[in-house]
C-alpha cells in the first residue's frame, strides 16, 4: 500500500484521469473529493464488498433443481 501525506486542498492523481483531493479534516474524519471519468465506478469499500458478496450469492447454483419440473412431476417437453 502506498501511503501519501496530503494537507487540506492538496490532491493526488491516479492513472492520469482520477484525482483525489482533501476537501476537509474534522477530528478523525477526512472529507475527500474524487474526480473520475463517469465510466469509472467509485465505491466505499464496505459497499463494494457487499456488491461482490451479493454477486457471488446470486451466481450460486441451487442444489435442488426440482423447481425446473412442472407441477405434474413431468419435465417440460416430455
Amino acid at each position: 500500500m502506498l501511503v501519501i501525506t496530503r494537507k487540506m486542498d492538496e490532491s493526488i492523481t491516479i492513472g492520469g484521469d482520477i484525482r483525489v483531493a482533501v476537501l476537509g479534516i474534522k477530528g478523525n474524519t477526512v472529507k475527500l473529493g474524487i474526480d473520475a471519468p463517469r465510466q469509472t465506478p467509485v465505491y466505499r469499500t464496505e459497499v463494494y464488498q457487499n456488491i461482490i458478496a451479493e454477486n457471488l450469492r446470486a451466481a450460486e447454483l441451487p442444489q435442488d433443481l426440482s423447481f425446473l419440473e412442472t407441477r405434474s412431476g413431468k419435465k417440460e417437453g416430455a
